[in-house]
């Protein structure tokens, strides 16, 4: 990280921005190039270890692109707001951001697949959620499992 003045390394902070993203943008790569696609998520930490769940069809590009390769990277951020200044280069943003790579998985466990789709759920609204059946065969989730993970602020 080049400007060092703006990692977070708190492990409290991090979560709390994390918990606070409302979207995580995986880029996958295939054939046909680099594949960034926005998505919902559930984050789950386990003894340190950052989770990431994401759902989606079980066809199409990004199913492909998952299926043939386990490595993918991550982004997500937080707007705090546009500084202003007289002249163009006085702007700035201000920002909280997540940013690593690891590896994704296709989750084939029914009980791990409700464990994602919990994680999901109860990132954007606390429940207790219950799953057709159907749903449960149709939906895919999807499992990042972060090998690396920075934290960057601009305040």
């Amino acid at each position: 990280m080049r400007r060092k003045d703006r990692e977070i390394t708190d492990t409290e902070k991090i979560r709390e921005i994390i918990e606070g993203c409302d979207c995580l943008r995986l880029g996958l790569c295939d054939d046909e190039g680099m594949y960034i696609v926005p998505l919902n998520f559930g984050p789950v930490c386990e003894n340190g270890q950052w989770y990431f769940y994401c759902h989606g069809a079980s066809a199409g590009r990004k199913y492909r692109c998952i299926k043939n390769s386990d490595r993918a990277a991550f982004e997500m951020d937080r707007s705090r707001g546009l500084v202003t200044g007289s002249e163009a280069c006085q702007y700035s943003y201000l920002y909280e951001s997540i940013i690593g790579d690891g590896l994704v998985e296709v989750v084939e466990d029914t009980e791990e697949k409700k464990k994602g789709l919990d994680a999901i759920m109860n990132h954007y609204g606390k429940g207790e959620w219950h799953y057709h059946e159907k749903l449960m065969k149709d939906v895919a989730v999807f499992r990042i499992r972060a090998l690396h993970l920075s934290c960057k602020a601009h305040y």
